[in-house]
């Protein structure tokens, strides 16, 4: 059959397709490039805030308008969360939970529907150059506001010769040159497994038993690591990009939010990063109109986040979700308020990413090129999570650079990325 593949939310879910693309392709049928050349229509769907259930509903609508005729099958978090509403979507034949997830392959083309005479991201693809690797699920944590641990359950981790023979095979068969690990909550990864070092023991088997050219890390919480953890990227494989959430800069949020951390910890945790990896990318995830900021503790985060210097920002305002004890606090922030203070916060993140951006031009750093534009031009990524956009030098300007990997000068910074020039 020809199925179509797509997703909403994190990396995480990403993943999670990738490997459904995998499994389906070794079934015998087809990924279509398409929704309209589809027969089935996969989505993976996401529920962690009001948003992601809306961009959920309106790509589901989206994908039938393509191509009425396809069977739709809803897996995720938002079928977990809401499975009686995604039943009620037209074309939809399956509603697959999360607990139910890792069977979606033989699920479907197994056991076709009873119901096919009913009336975001682009088509997915097992990457060349990049493969999302999925080693844990589920989460421990306790934050307030958050309903993954409701969605997802305890924290699991995959078997660590599970996941190498994975990278193995991606290497080896898929030409793979980087891999992002992801998870629910990464940095619990082996804590279930009684592995001593946890992440750090995978990551350490990863460098030593693959040919690996890029090894990246997807969110890990501050209070999963310590300073001997930096040691890890005195191996140059490893992404100069770590993903740090931090939610709030007011002590006294963090403590509603269930967040064991102070920002005392926190910039501890930075400093160390940044003195042990040179030109690392600190990122974060920001979230503003939690009950109870009052204008005082949105400033004190503020200039907090500003103290940071972050290399990009991801903002979000609070989106109340039943099942978690944040929706029943006091002193409830006003939608309005909520959207004011978001959009003042990306202003700050969309500078301080400026200013990262900025410390690197005339430097030549390593590039991972993706794909090529129409007008001839080639983009990727640094490992430090700068996005170039170059031509290759002189000569080789015809050549193909995609999924190579090569040095390139960055020249300039255009519409939030950096123009360059291709070293072969």
């Amino acid at each position: 059959m020809q199925i179509y593949l797509d997703s909403v939310g994190c990396r995480l879910n990403w993943s999670e397709i990738e490997v459904l693309a995998r499994q389906l392709t070794a079934a015998g049928h087809t990924i279509a490039a398409k929704p309209e050349e589809a027969e089935i229509i996969i989505v993976n769907t996401c529920a962690v805030t009001a948003q992601a259930e809306r961009k959920t509903r309106h790509t589901l609508r989206s994908l039938h308008r393509d191509k009425p005729s396809a069977q739709l099958a809803v897996l995720g978090c938002y079928a977990t969360l809401r499975p009686d509403t995604c039943r009620d979507f037209s074309g939809v034949s399956w509603v697959i939970p999360n607990a139910e997830k890792e069977g979606t392959a033989d699920l479907i083309t197994e056991h076709p529907s009873s119901s096919q005479d009913r009336d975001a991201c682009s088509s997915i693809e097992t990457l060349r150059t990049r493969a999302f690797v999925k080693v844990q699920d589920g989460c421990d944590n306790h934050c307030t506001y958050c309903i993954v641990r409701s969605l997802r359950g305890p924290s699991r981790s995959r078997p660590l010769p599970d996941i190498i023979t994975e990278l193995q095979r991606l290497t080896a068969e898929a030409n793979c040159r980087e891999a992002v690990l992801t998870g629910a909550s990464l940095g619990a990864y082996g804590r279930d497994r009684g592995l001593s070092k946890g992440l750090r023991s995978l990551v350490e088997a990863i460098l030593a038993e693959t040919d690996l050219a890029r090894l990246r890390l997807s969110s890990l919480e501050p209070w999963d690591l310590n300073e001997a953890f930096f040691e890890l990227w005195d191996d140059p494989r490893v992404c100069r990009q770590i993903h740090l959430p931090l939610q709030a800069g007011c002590d006294t949020t963090l403590r509603r939010m269930g967040r064991p951390i102070t920002t005392d910890a926190f910039a501890r945790l930075v400093a160390a990063a940044r003195e042990a990896i040179p030109g690392v990318a600190i990122t974060t995830d920001v979230l503003v109109g939690f009950p109870g900021e009052d204008e005082e503790a949105f400033r004190e985060s503020y200039a907090f986040v500003e103290q940071m210097r972050f290399a990009k920002l991801h903002v979000f305002p609070y989106s109340s979700r039943p099942g978690t004890s944040a929706c029943k606090l006091p002193n409830q922030v006003s939608h309005r308020v909520r959207e004011e203070r978001a959009a003042e916060m990306r202003s700050l993140g969309a500078e301080q990413r400026r200013i990262f951006q900025t410390r690197f031009l005339n430097c030549e750093l390593p590039v991972l090129w993706e794909k090529q534009w129409q007008d001839g031009r080639w983009t990727g990524w640094t490992d430090n999570y700068i996005r170039v956009v170059a031509r290759a030098a002189g000569d080789q300007e015809a050549a193909s650079l995609c999924n190579q990997i090569t040095p390139a000068r960055l020249t300039a910074l255009e519409n939030g990325h950096m123009k360059g020039e291709a070293i072969l």
